[in-house]
């Protein structure tokens, strides 16, 4: 689907190995016109590149006050926003260790700046844009110019 009244984007987050090689790939889609960004990490997590698509994309946005549409494939992202989890980690400086703070966080302001919707799409299906998201994201998980997760490192050092 399109937002004719918007911005659409599609994310996905791959890694290989749950911890192991990551990437993310996004779509960015306003007015006819589209975007793609991606980029590898060395060590990572699915759940951190599935969140981490989400923050590069808004990220890249050079205007606040949009209406965006975010399709993603994971659950983990969508439901946590969607069903208000996030708001309870926030309120509750995730307690019970709640992971992946630090890209919450981040999303969290971002968030803030636009209406945001996410829909979830199924993974590996028949959705073009979903689909090319994926090829984005394992392709950067399989490529060279591999980042360091600073984020994950820091998480399982502390």
């Amino acid at each position: 689907m399109i937002n004719n009244d918007g911005l659409t984007i599609y994310t996905d987050g791959a890694a290989r190995g749950n911890p192991g090689k990551g990437g993310y790939g996004c779509l960015l889609i306003w007015k006819g016109q589209s975007k793609e960004i991606s980029q590898g990490y060395k060590r990572t997590t699915n759940n951190r590149m599935e969140l981490l698509s989400v923050i590069v994309a808004l990220e890249s946005l050079n205007r606040i006050g949009l209406h965006i549409e975010i399709y993603s494939d994971s659950k983990y992202v969508v439901q946590a926003v969607m069903e208000k989890w996030l708001d309870k980690w926030v309120a509750t400086d995730f307690k019970g260790g709640k992971k992946n703070k630090d890209l919450w966080l981040r999303y969290h302001a971002l968030s803030k700046q636009h209406r945001i919707e996410f829909i979830w799409v199924k993974g590996h299906s028949t959705n073009p844009y979903n689909q090319r998201c994926d090829e984005l994201a394992t392709a950067a998980a399989d490529g060279n110019d591999l980042l360091e997760d600073s984020g994950y490192i820091s998480s399982i050092e502390g």
